[in-house]
């Protein structure tokens, strides 16, 4: 089970870091088509880490196995 935690923890930090790269995209972005892009990867991506928390939350209520 370690290792599905330490798994899920890294795939948490990759979707903190693409959200943090998309929201420097959106930033710089021009254009209404580029802006809905990059919002639509943003509310998927922070779907994802929703996502992912929870399970990281299943798991640590579990507890060690």
């Amino acid at each position: 089970m370690a290792e599905s935690i330490d798994n899920l923890e890294e795939r948490i930090a990759l979707a903190r870091r693409n959200l943090e790269d998309l929201t420097e995209q959106a930033t710089g972005a021009s254009g209404a088509a580029s802006e809905e892009r990059i919002a639509a990867r943003i509310n998927d991506q922070q779907d994802a880490l929703n996502e992912l928390l929870r399970m990281q939350e299943g798991l640590e209520r579990k507890g060690p196995a």
